[in-house]
């Protein structure tokens, strides 16, 4: 009678051995994810404050944009204050100011991109070919330093160059040529020039280093095959180093499309130091988002002007993507 077994007692015995097998395999599972955690925590320490950032400053302050919906009313609140529909975009584009703030940060921004394409990449071009370290250190820096410029530090230096009593440009140059001094700051018509030309000055460091990076990224191997078949340096720029930049560029082309209706906010209220008289060539959206702010206390078309160029941005950016992939899918963002 011992030694007969209970039915159904291997079943048993069988249960129990998964049980604790599943029990052991959990155990060491979370063991395991603990020392995963344990190992990566400083990476996740080093990512908060990015994070954090990011949730703050990006996504927190989206909760504004009903305000271009509201007849905003501080004493009712933002949440309470009644809805205007799209009476502040009906309002914005029946002033006189749309158009011309609309048309100066399109035409700004196009001038800037193809300027910055073609600048870029020729700089980065001749950078490349400069064979001595210490010359090419010298370039990277001096190409790079406007870039790290506050635009307060820029705002006077173009001062320097254009103020009408003692500027460089009427007292040292105009003059000894003979020709009367020019008021800068009340003639508009100078200043989509002035300030292309402070812009290419100001950014094209960092295009120019982006792209030049790519540039010295490409295998030496092909320039020596064509070195060998007898290639010229124009040859070899036309059918090596541009194809192969190509992504690179339509990347960068991308990305600056997305902020065609954005401009440099510094650029062209401080430099310009926000001349009524220099509107006409210097007004864009930003600028009358932060005139309208600041001297109008009007918000919600302030907030209207802001969401307009959010969404007209996003859509060309992917606008531009789609074209892009539906042409050369490989070259596209996503």
């Amino acid at each position: 009678m011992g030694n007969r077994k209970v039915p159904g007692y291997n079943e048993f015995i069988k249960k129990v051995n998964f049980h604790r097998e599943e029990k052991r395999r959990k155990a060491v599972k979370t063991k395991k994810k603990k020392i995963r955690i344990a190992h990566f925590l400083p990476i996740y320490a080093m990512i908060l404050p990015g994070f954090l950032y990011l949730i703050i400053n990006n996504y927190l302050p989206m909760f504004g944009i009903i305000i271009a919906f509201k007849r905003l009313d501080f004493r009712k609140g933002i949440l309470f204050s009644d809805w205007a529909g799209l009476d502040n975009f009906k309002f914005l584009f029946a002033s006189g100011n749309a158009f011309r703030m609309i048309r100066n940060t399109i035409l700004y921004n196009v001038v800037f991109i193809i300027l910055g394409i073609v600048m870029g990449v020729t700089t980065a071009i001749l950078m490349n070919e400069v064979t001595s370290k210490g010359a090419l250190k010298a370039y990277q820096t001096l190409i790079l330093i406007p870039n790290l410029m506050s635009f307060v530090i820029i705002n006077y230096l173009v001062y320097a160059f254009l103020a009408p009593d003692t500027g460089l440009v009427n007292n040292s140059i105009l003059l000894k040529l003979g020709k009367a001094p020019i008021s800068w700051y009340t003639n508009a018509k100078y200043w989509p020039f002035i300030l292309t030309f402070v812009n290419m000055w100001q950014s094209i460091g960092f295009t120019t280093v982006i792209y030049y990076s790519s540039i010295i990224g490409i295998s030496t191997d092909y320039y020596e095959a064509a070195t060998l078949d007898g290639a010229s340096k124009w040859q070899q720029i036309t059918n090596i180093t541009l194809p192969l930049l190509k992504p690179t560029i339509i990347t960068l082309f991308i990305l600056s499309l997305g902020r065609i209706f954005g401009s440099n906010f510094g650029l062209f209220y401080q430099v310009p130091r926000n001349q009524g008289m220099l509107y006409p060539t210097t007004q864009t959206i930003d600028v009358f988002v932060f005139n309208a702010l600041m001297n109008n206390n009007d918000y919600s078309m302030s907030s209207a002007a802001s969401v307009f160029q959010s969404v007209a941005g996003a859509i060309t950016l992917i606008s531009a993507n789609a074209l892009i992939r539906k042409v050369q899918p490989e070259d596209s963002l996503f």
